[in-house]
């Protein structure tokens, strides 16, 4: 309101639908609503960290650094990663919580703002209960596509150092293939692995584009417009069981987005098999509609 002129505390600002040129004649204020259409906004920052020190060479992340990565723990386990987006949603994969739907709901909690997932750790930190758990009505465990679901906390986060959401992508955001993100999350260690580590791990992973993904000698038509891939060729960094959820981010400008969901793969950090991550570009309708619909 600011922007507009001064000292205006209630009212409305009318936004007229011819292009204009300069902002000022594209709104003006009004005492009251003639057309009863209202659309409130609340901002918030997203995609920021504290200032850490930076990790050289290193793979377990220091406390702070990926502040919107949670574990979804049911029923006192970790199963999946997930990543704060406002401070009441959590964005997930739907194979995460597909099987565990209602109404078990208060069987799940999450945990915001923790390095460990050891659940004997855990028993100092506060879980946060779960209200709700709605995953993509076009999810398809078959073939993995849709791969997408929201959770909403019983009470609002308190942001922190540690605990921040990570910004959405834009709508036409489709990033170059080579281009470096990072992926983080408390999955298998190797591929063979019984045990989960401890301790939150990190990894950067170059994008790949989905015409190279879906080539004869990697995915052969797998990858659908709702996928993308990143990894390595040769494999040896990758996502794996656990992980699944978290996040895959990339940074734009001096913010982290959202780029994808850890989804699927053939096995762990195998050649010719990169991590499979849901395209979040291609949900944020679904992702703003339920939030809205949900208050």
């Amino acid at each position: 309101m600011t922007d507009i002129g001064p000292n205006y505390t209630d009212g409305f600002v009318q936004i007229t639908s011819e292009h204009q040129s300069s902002l000022e004649s594209v709104w003006r204020f009004r005492g009251s609503c003639s057309t009863g259409k209202v659309i409130a906004m609340k901002c918030f920052e997203c995609g920021t960290r504290a200032k850490l020190p930076r990790i050289v060479g290193g793979v377990e992340a220091t406390l702070g650094r990926w502040p919107w990565q949670v574990s979804l723990y049911y029923s006192n386990r970790h199963i999946c990663g997930g990543s704060i987006i406002t401070n009441q949603w959590i964005v997930t994969a739907a194979h995460c919580v597909h099987n565990y739907r209602l109404p078990q709901v208060s069987s799940w909690l999450v945990y915001a703002g923790i390095l460990t997932s050891n659940s004997a750790k855990l028993a100092q930190y506060q879980g946060l209960a779960v209200v709700r758990i709605i995953y993509n009505k076009n999810y398809n465990h078959r073939t993995h596509d849709n791969d997408i679901a929201l959770v909403k906390l019983r009470a609002p986060l308190n942001f922190s150092d540690s605990i921040r959401p990570v910004c959405l992508p834009q709508y036409d955001y489709d990033l170059p293939g080579g281009t470096q993100c990072w992926i983080s999350g408390w999955g298998y260690t190797q591929p063979d692995d019984v045990h989960i580590p401890e301790v939150l791990k990190e990894a950067p992973v170059p994008l790949i584009s989905t015409k190279k993904c879906n080539s004869s000698c990697m995915y052969n038509g797998e990858i659908t417009p709702r996928m993308l891939c990143a990894g390595f060729k040769e494999g040896k960094v990758d996502a794996c069981q656990g992980d699944s959820g978290g996040p895959l981010v990339c940074q734009d400008e001096n913010v982290w987005r959202l780029v994808g969901v850890v989804s699927w793969g053939t096995g762990c950090a195998e050649p010719n098999h990169p991590g499979v991550y849901t395209k979040v570009a291609e949900f944020l309708e679904w992702i703003y509609e339920i939030i809205e619909v949900s208050k």
